[in-house]
C-alpha cells in the first residue's frame, strides 16, 4: 500500500482504507509459532445487542495498545474477539421487536421464538464488531467467537455436567432478585439503584388475647400478607415483655410470633420489624435463623397469588400496596405515613423495581471452588493493576454465597438436566438421553431454564478455543497474558474466570488484570444514556478521527483512576495528529535522492543531531517502561512531549538553518536524521494512534509493508549524549528568555531585535558562539554580540537565566517611554498584591483555619509575585 502525504490532515480520507489493507494482508492473524513467545488477550465479550460507548473505547484502546506493542516486540500476539449472547438483554430486545409486529412470545412457543432470536442476531449482532474495527482494534477476526456458537455451547454444557457430577450444582428454593417483566431471576450486576421519594407507613399489629399492640413501620405494605413474624431487638426494653408472644396479622387474621434478633435496628421506625422471609433478603436470613415459615405471595409477574386474601388476589403489587393501606385504615390499625427517601433496586432490562422472590433455582456451591482462586492472587500468580482491587476481590471470595445460575428465559444455554416423567429420575447429560436410565421410559423432558450468562462467559479464556478438546491452540495460547476490564465486574466475571481456570485446568486464566476507571463527563457524572451525557463514539470518530479519540482517552486515563471527558478534549488528539502530519509533510517535501540514501552516521552528527537522538532514545526507554507498568497515560504524555516539543518545535526548526542555507551535504545529513527520528517516532506512537502513523509510514521513501509488523524502537545506550543535551538545554533557555522578553514587551513577530549575550561558563559561551546562527533564527534576533561586561542602558530589557544574562534593545521595536510607564504601573500593582498576601499570612485566624494546601498556595503566590517584581525592577534599572 503506497500513499502520498498531500493536503490537510483529514482522517476520514484514509482510516477505513488503511484498516481494509490490514485485513487484506492478514497482519492481525495469529497461529501457533514455536519460535515465538505468545502474548494473548481475550476481549471482554460485549453484549451482542450492544453498541460501543466511551468505556468500550477506553477498554479496547488499552487492549489494542498492548497487542500492537507486543506484536512489534516479536511476540506471537493474539487478540481473540467475540460477543456474548446476553440472555436477558437479547430476549428483551426480541420480545419488544415481536410485540411491534403483534406477536406474543408465549403464543408462538420456544422453538419459533428462538428462530426469531437467531434472525435478530444475524441482522443486528454484528454492529458492535463493525464499530470495533472503526476504532482500529487489531483482533484476529478469524478467531471471533460467540457464546452461543455450537462449539462454545458444547463447552458450557460440558462444564455444567462435570460440576453437577461432582456435587457442586444443585436445585433448591432460595430468595433471588426477580424481574417481573422478563419473569426471571437476575444477577446483582443486572440491578441498578434509584433514590425514590416513597412513604414509611406505620401500622398496629394487635397482640393475641390482649388490648395491646406492636406498632411496625414498613415501606412495602403489600408484603404484609407474607409476614411470618414480628422481630424486635433483645436489648430493646420497650419490647422485652412481648418476646415469645404472638400477634394477629391484620387482614389475614393469622397468628405469628414475636421474636428477638440482634439485626433489628432500634432506631429505625418503631424498632419493631415485620418479617417477610420470602420477599426481603434480610428477612430471609432472619427466617432461616429462626426457622420461620417462608410464604411466597406473588406470581411471576409480581401480581398477588392465592396465598393472600381473596380480595387482593390478582392485584399488581403497587395496586395491592394502596389497597392494603386503605384496608388498615378501615380496620383502624393505620397510624400514620411519613415521606421517606430510600434506594430501590431496578431491573436493568425490565426498568421496574425488582422483587426479592423465593423460587426454585439452580445453584452452584462456591465455598470450595473459591479456595484455589484466593490462593493464586495471594501468591502473586495473578497481579491486579491497581493492586487495591485485590482487597475487594478477597472480600467477595471470603464472603461468597452460592451462585444462582439459572434464568427463566428461552435464549441461552439450556440447562442439560433431563427428567423422566414416569419415575421422576433426573440427571445431567452432555447429549440428550433417549430413555430413562432408571426405568427405560422415553418420556424424557429437558429442564426449561437456561444458564445465567456469566455461567458461560466464565469459561471464556479457554472456551474460545476447542475446549473440552485440548488442541495445540489451547496449549499455546492458554493461559492468556492480560485481562483489561472494569472493576464493577470483578465478582461477576474476573473472579469466576479464575475459579473456572483453576477448577478445569489447575491453571490461572491470565497473569495480569488491568482495571480501567469510569469515564465521566466534565462535571464528574458517570456517562450514561439515561443522563444523556454519553456521546456516540462513532460520531466522535467521524468528527475527530479514531486516532484523536484513542489518544485523548489514553492521555486522560491514569492507572485505575476515573476519566473526565468531553468531546472538546479530542482537540488534544486531533491537534497532535495535525502537528505530526504537517511536520511529516515538511520533511518529505525536503527529501532528495541523496538524502534518502544517506544513513545516519555518528561522524556526521552535529550537536543538535546528537541532542535529538539522545532525547529520542530516552523517550523510547521511558515509554517502554510505562507501557510495561500499565501507565498508558504517562507513556502517551512522554511521546507527545517528545514529538511536539523536542522534535517539531525545536529540532525541525533548528534543522531549517541547514536545510535552507547549508551545503547539500549538510542538508542531506540533516534530512537523514529527520527521517530517522520521524520513522522511530511513528513506530513509538503506532500502538496509540495506528491510522495516522501507518498513513505517514506508507509515505516514507523507504517504507516497508506496514508498521503493524515493524519492530518497536529499542533503547540504545550508544546514542546517549548527555553533554550535548545539557548544552542544548542551556541554548533553549537563552532562546526562551528572548522569546519571553519579546512577548512581555509586545514586540511584533516580524520585528527583528538586537541582543547582547553574557555567559559565565566558558563551555556554554563557546557553544553559544558556535551556534549563534541558530539562536538568532529561533529567537528572531538580527544581531547578537557576545560580551564579558555590560551596563544596562535605559532602552534595554534584561533577561536572566542559569549562567547567562541577555540584553534586548527596545529601540526601534517599541515605544520605550510608553513601555517604561506600563512597567511602572505593573510594579505598583505587584507591590500592592505582595503586601496583601503578606498580611493574609500574618493573620493567625487565616493560618489556623485555612487548609494547609490553601496556606501553601498563598506562600507560593508571594514567591511568584516577588519574582515578577524583581524582573521589572531590573528592567527599570531600580
Amino acid at each position: 500500500m503506497n500513499s502520498e502525504l498531500t493536503g490537510a490532515y483529514n482522517p476520514s480520507e484514509f482510516e477505513e482504507k488503511i484498516y481494509q489493507y490490514w485485513l487484506e494482508e492478514g497482519f492481525f492473524k495469529s497461529s501457533v509459532n514455536s519460535a515465538k513467545k505468545p502474548y494473548t488477550i481475550v476481549i471482554p465479550p460485549p453484549n451482542v445487542t450492544g453498541v460501543l460507548h466511551m468505556g468500550h473505547i477506553l477498554n479496547n484502546t488499552i487492549q489494542d495498545i498492548l497487542i500492537r506493542y507486543h506484536r512489534m516486540n516479536n511476540f506471537e500476539a493474539c487478540w481473540i474477539p467475540g460477543t456474548d449472547h446476553a440472555s436477558i438483554a437479547t430476549e428483551a430486545k426480541v420480545v419488544k421487536y415481536l410485540a411491534g409486529k403483534g406477536i406474543d412470545k408465549y403464543e408462538i412457543g420456544r422453538e419459533k421464538f428462538l428462530e426469531y432470536t437467531w434472525e435478530w442476531k444475524r441482522k443486528y449482532g454484528g454492529i458492535i464488531i463493525s464499530q470495533l474495527k472503526q476504532m482500529g482494534a487489531s483482533c484476529d477476526w478469524e478467531r471471533e467467537r460467540f457464546t452461543m456458537d455450537p462449539g462454545y455451547y458444547k463447552a458450557v454444557i460440558h462444564s455444567f455436567v462435570i460440576l453437577y457430577k461432582k456435587g457442586y450444582i444443585y436445585k433448591g428454593f432460595k430468595l433471588v432478585n426477580w424481574c417481573p417483566v422478563s419473569k426471571s431471576a437476575i444477577s446483582d450486576e443486572e440491578v441498578y439503584y434509584q433514590e425514590i421519594e416513597g412513604k414509611l407507613w406505620y401500622f398496629k399489629y394487635p397482640l393475641k388475647d390482649s388490648e395491646e399492640f406492636i406498632e411496625i413501620a414498613t415501606t412495602r405494605p403489600e408484603t404484609m400478607f407474607g409476614d411470618t413474624a414480628v422481630a424486635v431487638n433483645p436489648r430493646d426494653k420497650r419490647y422485652r415483655k412481648y418476646i415469645g408472644k404472638s400477634v394477629i396479622l391484620p387482614i389475614v387474621n393469622k397468628e405469628i410470633p414475636v421474636i428477638a434478633d440482634e439485626y433489628v435496628d432500634m432506631e429505625f421506625g418503631t424498632g419493631a420489624l415485620k418479617i417477610t422471609p420470602a420477599h426481603d433478603p434480610n428477612d430471609y436470613n432472619i427466617g432461616i435463623n429462626h426457622d420461620l415459615e417462608f410464604l411466597n405471595i406473588m406470581n411471576k409477574d409480581a401480581t398477588l397469588n392465592g396465598n393472600v386474601p381473596e380480595d387482593f388476589q390478582g392485584m399488581d403489587r403497587f395496586e395491592a400496596r394502596e389497597a392494603a393501606v386503605e384496608k388498615m385504615k378501615e380496620l383502624k390499625l393505620f397510624v400514620k405515613a411519613e415521606n421517606y427517601t430510600h434506594k430501590v433496586g431496578y431491573s436493568e432490562r425490565g426498568h421496574v423495581p425488582i422483587e426479592p422472590y423465593l423460587s426454585e433455582q439452580w445453584f452452584m456451591k462456591m465455598d470450595k471452588l473459591v479456595k484455589p482462586a484466593i490462593k493464586v492472587v495471594k501468591d502473586g500468580d495473578i497481579t491486579f493493576y491497581p493492586e487495591r482491587w485485590a482487597k475487594t476481590y478477597f472480600h467477595w471470595l471470603d464472603n461468597v454465597k452460592d451462585w444462582c445460575i439459572s434464568r427463566q428465559l428461552w435464549w441461552g444455554h439450556r440447562i442439560p438436566v433431563y427428567y423422566c416423567d414416569e419415575c421422576g429420575y433426573y440427571d445431567a447429560y452432555e447429549v440428550a438421553p433417549e430413555m430413562c436410565e432408571e426405568c427405560g421410559s422415553t418420556a424424557i423432558r429437558q429442564d426449561e431454564d437456561v444458564l445465567d450468562t456469566w455461567a458461560s462467559s466464565w469459561l471464556w479464556p479457554f472456551a474460545v478455543h476447542k475446549w473440552p478438546e485440548v488442541d495445540e491452540d489451547l496449549k499455546y495460547y492458554y493461559p492468556t497474558d492480560t485481562l483489561v476490564t472494569a472493576p464493577e465486574i470483578i465478582f461477576f466475571w474476573v473472579a469466576r474466570m479464575i475459579i473456572a481456570g483453576m477448577e478445569f485446568f489447575k491453571k490461572i486464566p491470565f497473569r495480569k488484570v488491568y482495571f480501567t476507571g469510569i469515564v465521566r463527563d466534565d462535571i464528574g457524572r458517570k456517562m450514561s444514556k439515561s443522563l444523556g451525557n454519553s456521546p456516540d463514539p462513532i460520531d466522535v470518530i467521524k468528527e475527530y478521527g479514531a486516532d484523536a479519540l484513542r489518544f485523548t482517552l489514553t492521555r486522560l486515563a491514569p492507572l485505575g483512576n476515573d476519566i473526565y471527558y468531553s468531546n472538546e478534549n479530542c482537540e488534544i488528539g486531533r491537534n497532535f495528529a495535525n502537528k505530526i502530519w504537517n511536520a511529516s509533510k515538511f520533511i518529505l517535501q525536503n527529501c532528495s535522492a541523496s538524502s534518502i540514501n544517506n544513513p545516519v552516521r555518528s561522524s556526521a552528527l552535529d550537536d543538535f543531531d546528537k541532542w535529538v537522538l539522545s532525547k529520542f532514545n530516552k523517550t523510547v526507554r521511558k515509554v517502554r517502561e510505562e507501557i510495561e507498568r500499565f501507565n498508558f497515560n504517562d507513556a502517551a504524555v512522554s511521546i507527545y512531549d517528545f514529538i511536539w516539543g523536542e522534535f517539531c518545535d525545536w529540532y525541525i526548526e533548528i534543522s531549517k538553518v541547514a536545510i535552507y542555507k547549508g551545503k547539500q551535504d549538510d542538508k542531506d545529513s540533516k534530512i537523514s536524521v529527520l527521517l530517522h527520528i520521524l520513522d522511530g517516532s511513528l513506530k513509538l506512537l503506532h500502538p496509540f494512534m495506528p491510522f495516522i502513523t501507518e498513513k505517514i509510514h506508507q509515505s516514507l521513501p523507504q517504507h516497508r509493508l506496514s508498521l503493524v509488523i515493524e519492530k518497536y524502537p529499542e533503547y540504545s545506550g550508544d546514542l546517549i549524549y548527555d553533554e550535548e543535551e545539557e548544552l542544548v538545554s542551556d541554548i533553549q533557555n537563552i532562546i526562551r528568555t528572548i522569546r519571553n522578553i519579546r512577548g512581555e514587551n509586545k514586540i511584533q513577530p516580524n520585528i527583528m531585535v538586537f541582543a547582547l549575550l553574557k555567559v559565565e561558563d566558558k563551555n556554554l559561551a563557546d557553544f553559544s558562539l558556535k551556534h549563534l546562527n541558530v539562536v538568532k533564527k529561533l529567537a528572531k534576533v538580527e544581531k547578537m554580540d557576545m560580551i564579558d561586561y555590560h551596563k544596562k542602558e535605559k532602552d534595554e530589557v534584561l533577561g536572566v537565566g542559569k549562567g547567562f544574562e541577555v540584553y534586548i534593545s527596545l529601540k526601534g521595536s517599541v515605544d520605550v517611554e510608553k513601555e517604561r510607564g506600563r512597567l511602572e504601573v505593573e510594579l505598583e500593582r505587584l507591590k500592592v498584591s505582595i503586601e496583601s498576601a503578606r498580611k493574609k499570612l500574618a493573620n493567625s485566624n487565616f493560618l489556623n483555619r485555612a487548609p494547609e494546601d490553601v496556606v501553601n498556595k498563598e506562600r507560593e503566590k508571594i514567591l511568584f509575585l516577588e519574582g515578577e517584581r524583581d524582573k521589572i525592577k531590573r528592567n527599570l534599572g531600580i
